[in-house]
């Protein structure tokens, strides 16, 4: 979209078609709905794979998706430039879909855990080496994905010849459908891939959700060079923003060059460029500056609109995701976004639009783009009422000056912590009932006389075991414990010693336990986002069920459903269709006809920097509750929407084709020009024929006339 211009067609000497349609549009298509493919799925679970695989805080996490995001909106500007003025469509496509392709499969690469994990427990003994894999993975989707975003489209145009205008319009439909389509399913597939475990310690298998998309990359650069020869291609002509650029630069320059006040002023500061561009170029560029001046406040929304994949998404995780026969997944929450697009938009255009225009009201596209705004607002405002009512289900942290504690006692005596003015007594092989927090050391006594001082890390939350040892954990069976989950062995647990965290699914989970000699089971129903600690005392009796041990539970199920986040997306949804698709149309209704190109590009950089204020925020905020930093996105993008309401309201529209009529008038085109010459050659012969005809002129008058022929 971005590529812009009427180049100079190589055409074939024959194009084969079907109903039509060039049979090359069917390998574009197919290529887009690939890439995007590739695109949002791996998009849709990198910020899980941030904070689960990388160990990344949320914080952190939330800032490189929102730079990679970023990086892929400002890349297309480069990828149209290069298109434009060297390489063309074509060769810009397939070099940087190869780059593309690689960073995928790096991507899928750094996510396999066994590379570095030589002790086998799960997590990579290099992280260093994941996390660099993960970044040069990164750094090229971005080069690519952003990079080709401007050319497809085009190229796909290019395939059309003149008397084809239906048929180029219906393919745009197909191509924006394709699109749309390629993100919707990989949202759905690429977290069930995710949930999947695999490697040598059963996880979730990042690698398959990377891997997937990565594979669909193949692909699409496979369909699209074998469509090769069936291509038409344009010569790169040049781009049109770097010739906006340099106008612009120079009326800055030469304005600068005459700031004396001796020198007279000029309606328009673009006015300064007269010296070397025609007046058609500086009245467009005045066009698209208009335009480009609305979208100062834009990015505020994109700010909003782009936290689906990164906060809401860390949200879900928190949530109950179970729907009755079907578990979702957090991060396949994004799919209710494009599900609403495809029932909003035709509502929005049928009926919506419609009616306000019945009730006479002037719903011009300045406001309707306000009111959107104004919806992502308000889907903050419920995010924010959200995440109250899941943190009143969640834990109380300890602050960075605190410190936080659970007590198992596996000794056979009682024991007495004492905390301040307050002490807790904990029977033999019992937990205390919750986390106690200290703001100090806190004194431990194992028996009469004996007093042990305790100091715990800030900002850490333990759960300290009293064996005859020391602090550890938790089997005090006389023999060692084999401890199996399903038909997989989960650990082997020696006396008086503890295991580690193990990720069950949700439900009810079975338990074997075996000490060579005998087995018993143990049942434990799990919920979603629950942690228990499973205590099993020298008293433990063997038979069908295990008897005596116990669980002490750490944190609570997640008790508030996804299906509350419903509400946000929904208003998020209507937000972006109200805001985006009227936004698109009034630049394109706006803008100069060969500068359409310009505002695409200056849409796409709105994104780039809406990016950049969430990373911003995120890293600079000092909102230590996330709800908190919602009302602040909200109220935010509410005072950003009153300065484009004031905008919008001193805002003129403008005809394009109107004002470019009245330059082309004043200064015809080449066409023009030629045409209007030879018509002044053949008057002029035709009348120097009829003047030798009737009479014979003075030698200085026939010179005359022959001078006027030959202009």
């Amino acid at each position: 979209l971005i590529s812009a211009g009427k180049d100079q067609v190589k055409k074939h000497k024959s194009k084969s078609v079907i109903c039509g349609y060039p049979i090359s549009i069917f390998f574009i298509v197919v290529n887009e709905f690939c890439e995007r493919f590739s695109y949002y799925g791996m998009r849709a679970v990198l910020v899980l794979y941030f904070k689960y695989f990388l160990k990344w805080d949320d914080d952190f996490a939330t800032t490189i998706y929102h730079t990679f995001v970023a990086l892929c909106y400002l890349t297309p500007i480069l990828g149209a430039i290069v298109a434009d003025s060297w390489l063309g469509k074509f060769k810009t496509i397939i070099y940087l879909s190869i780059v593309y392709a690689v960073g995928q499969v790096i991507m899928a690469i750094s996510a396999i855990s066994d590379i570095t994990d030589t002790n086998k427990d799960g997590t990579p003994d290099n992280m260093t080496f994941h996390i660099a894999l993960s970044m040069v993975g990164l750094l090229l989707i971005a080069l690519g994905t952003g990079g080709i975003k401007p050319c497809v489209a085009a190229f796909g145009g290019d395939q059309f010849e003149d008397h084809q205008e239906k048929q180029r319009s219906t393919f745009f439909s197909i191509f924006y459908l394709s699109i749309n389509a390629g993100s919707l399913l990989s949202t759905i597939i690429t977290p069930v891939l995710r949930a999947y475990e695999c490697g040598a310690v059963k996880q979730q298998c990042y690698p398959l959700a990377f891997g997937v998309p990565a594979a669909l990359m193949v692909v699409a650069l496979i369909v699209f060079i074998v469509g090769s020869g069936m291509y038409t291609k344009t010569a790169p002509q040049g781009n049109i923003m770097v010739r906006v650029c340099k106008c612009i630069g120079f009326a800055i320059q030469n304005r600068f060059r005459h700031r004396s006040s001796q020198y007279p002023k000029r309606e328009h500061w673009m006015d300064w460029a007269e010296e070397r561009y025609d007046k058609l170029l500086i009245a467009q560029v005045k066009m698209v500056l208009k335009v480009l001046f609305l979208y100062i406040p834009l990015p505020m929304f994109w700010a909003l609109f782009d936290q689906q994949g990164s906060r809401w998404t860390l949200q879900a995780t928190t949530m109950n995701g179970d729907f009755g026969i079907l578990t979702i997944q957090p991060d396949q929450m994004q799919t209710v976004n494009p599900i609403l697009i495809l029932v909003l938009v035709p509502i929005m255009d049928s009926i919506i639009y419609p009616l306000i225009a019945k009730c006479k009201l002037n719903f011009s596209p300045l406001k309707r783009m306000t009111v959107g705004m104004f919806l992502a607002a308000l889907a903050f405002v419920a995010a924010a009422l959200v995440q109250i009512q899941i943190d009143n289900t969640l834990p109380t942290f300890p602050s960075k000056t605190q410190s936080q504690a659970k007590f198992i006692n596996m000794l056979n005596t009682s024991l007495t912590i004492k905390a301040g003015q307050n002490d807790l007594e904990l029977l033999p092989f019992k937990a205390s009932d919750d986390y106690l927090t200290f703001d100090d050391s806190f004194i431990l006594n194992l028996g009469p006389g004996v007093d042990q001082a305790v100091s715990l890390p800030d900002g850490n939350r333990s759960t300290l075991v009293i064996i005859k040892d020391g602090r550890e954990f938790l089997n005090g069976f006389e023999k060692l414990l084999n401890v199996t989950v399903g038909n997989e062995l989960f650990e082997s647990i020696v006396t008086n010693n503890m295991s580690g965290y193990i990720n069950v699914k949700k439900g009810n989970a079975v338990f074997g336990i075996s000490d060579g000699v005998q087995t018993c089971t143990y049942q434990l129903t799990l919920g979603f986002g629950s942690s228990y600690t499973l205590i099993i005392p020298p008293s433990l009796t063997f038979g069908q069920e295990c008897g005596g041990i116990e669980s002490e539970m750490d944190i609570s199920p997640n008790s508030i459903h996804m299906a509350w986040l419903i509400p946000q997306y929904f208003l998020i949804t209507a937000g972006e269709v109200v805001f985006s698709v009227t936004g698109l149309e009034f630049s394109y209704s706006q803008a100069p006809s060969n500068m359409k190109s310009v505002l695409q590009a200056g849409w796409l950089l709105t994104v780039a920097v809406g990016n950049i204020i969430v990373l911003i925020v995120a890293e600079a905020a000092t909102l230590e509750e996330q709800w908190a930093e919602y009302i602040l996105f909200a109220s935010l993008l509410v005072l950003v929407c009153i300065i484009f309401a004031i905008q919008a309201y001193f805002y003129t529209y403008i005809d394009p084709t109107a004002i470019e009529a009245q330059f082309t008038k004043r200064e015809p085109d080449e066409k023009e020009k030629r045409k209007s010459i030879e018509m002044v050659k053949k008057d002029s012969v035709e009348n120097h024929n009829e003047k030798r005809k009737a009479s014979h002129s003075s030698s200085s008058s026939s010179d005359e006339e022959t001078k006027q022929t030959r202009i």
